[in-house]
């Protein structure tokens, strides 16, 4: 019988550890409940690994509510079982702890315990802080290869009502070969960042090629809600000191890692980094006290006037609001920052990125009155400032150039359609 059997039952809502932390005994445990329970909700960030328990197998059983849509979930969802919560991630540890999503249960994966019961939820600290600390019932997944972190990620084995203890890796991610049109984009945004700035980026080949193009670059900052092992270069060579900060000068901020066990090992018991809950690193009033923040986010789509879809391919979620718009805003309070969209001007199968209309469904996480420096291959603009039609001239010079004359044409049609008519 599943170890889960007597905490999860009927109309429970249970939050689950996400990201390297992703509780694989647990997950195993739940599906093994497919036949005993029903109407469960599940709340998570993306998880990794198998996701069985959002098949068509366990519709009965459960129904997804992710607060950020992971690869190894995007194919399920249907917005009915499977579907998707738009948030901020600052304000998710909130709606935990006011109980707007009120948690019956929450899993959680953590080191082992310190000398006086404390364990580290290591990898993700996120929103995993909140909803231990929100849920009625605890449950805790002792690993002895997650890394023990330095910050506010910590938990009190004595608060568990259910412990199991495991030695087994973490799941690890792997960064993408940077492409020829990354790279370029990455020595773009290198060009825009100063020395001394506070860097926040995530994780993909246009982050990599960035962090690749800052080598050269002197005392810059980490204040991000993520970061991957393409980072450990600009530490080691000490191009990230951190030094010029002013929240928590000297460490490396962020609320949770991705990455392989290159990172893992660094992060442990390292003093120089820092995992702290979402609700803080992402808090725009707290990124924003450190000068010369370069935030550096990337979209599915953006259309002539600027404004950004970032987590849907029209109604069909793929990822999620996350941070772009915490880091987006605070960056330009930042004294001297920026706030940065940079992508490819094409998909890899060929797509231009850059439209004169979002596709219907299409969800604007980023309005056209936040976006500020614009970077594809193509080179960069900065649309503040400008209006909408100059605006559309800039963003048709960064799009690929055989789509420019498409584009150009058909914003002409769009500026046609807002003439005045002798009927109104």
């Amino acid at each position: 019988m599943s170890d889960l059997y007597q905490l999860v039952t009927e109309g429970s809502r249970v939050f689950i550890h996400g990201g390297c932390a992703t509780p694989r005994y647990f997950i195993k445990q739940l599906e093994s409940l497919k036949d005993q329970v029903r109407g469960v909700t599940l709340y998570h960030l993306h998880t990794h690994g198998p996701a069985l328990y959002a098949g068509p197998d366990f519709h009965k059983t459960f129904t997804v509510h992710n607060l950020f849509v992971g690869q190894n979930i995007r194919a399920s969802v249907d917005l009915e079982h499977v579907d998707y919560i738009p948030c901020f991630l600052s304000e998710i540890g909130t709606l935990f702890r006011r109980g707007v999503i009120p948690l019956d249960l929450a899993i959680v994966q953590v080191s082992p315990p310190d000398a006086h019961g404390y364990c580290s939820l290591g990898t993700s600290v996120d929103v995993a802080k909140a909803a231990f600390d929100s849920a009625k019932k605890k449950v805790v997944l002792i690993n002895h290869q997650m890394p023990r972190t330095h910050g506010d990620g910590h938990i009190f084995l004595r608060e568990a009502d259910l412990i199991k203890e495991v030695d087994e890796p973490l799941y690890e991610v792997t960064l993408p070969e940077v492409t020829e049109a990354e790279s370029r984009i990455g020595q773009i945004v290198a060009g825009l960042v100063e020395d001394g700035s506070t860097i926040q980026t995530g994780i993909g080949g246009v982050p990599s090629a960035v962090l690749a193009s800052l080598k050269n670059h002197k005392n810059l900052g980490v204040h991000s809600e993520m970061w991957t092992d393409a980072l450990l270069d600009l530490i080691h060579l000490g191009v990230v000191n951190n030094s010029q900060k002013k929240v928590h000068p000297g460490k490396t901020v962020a609320s949770f890692v991705i990455g392989t066990r290159k990172l893992f090992d660094f992060i442990h018991d390292n003093p120089s980094v820092v995992m702290l809950e979402a609700s803080y690193v992402n808090q725009p009033n707290v990124i924003a006290r450190n000068p010369k923040v370069v935030a550096i986010n990337s979209c599915v789509e953006m259309d002539l006037t600027g404004q950004v879809c970032a987590d849907s391919i029209g109604y069909k979620i793929i990822s999620g609001v996350g941070g772009q718009m915490d880091f987006m805003r605070a960056a330009f309070l930042s004294e001297q920052g920026k706030p940065i969209l940079a992508f490819t001007s094409r998909t890899k199968s060929g797509i231009s990125r850059i439209v004169s209309q979002l596709r219907p469904g299409a969800g604007v996480v980023t309005t056209r009155a936040h976006v500020h420096y614009v970077v594809t291959e193509w080179g960069y603009a900065c649309l503040s400032g400008l209006s909408i039609n100059q605006r559309a001239k800039k963003m048709i010079e960064l799009a690929h150039p055989e789509d420019r004359d498409r584009l150009a044409r058909e914003w002409e049609a769009i500026k046609k359609t807002l003439k005045p008519s002798i009927l109104q």
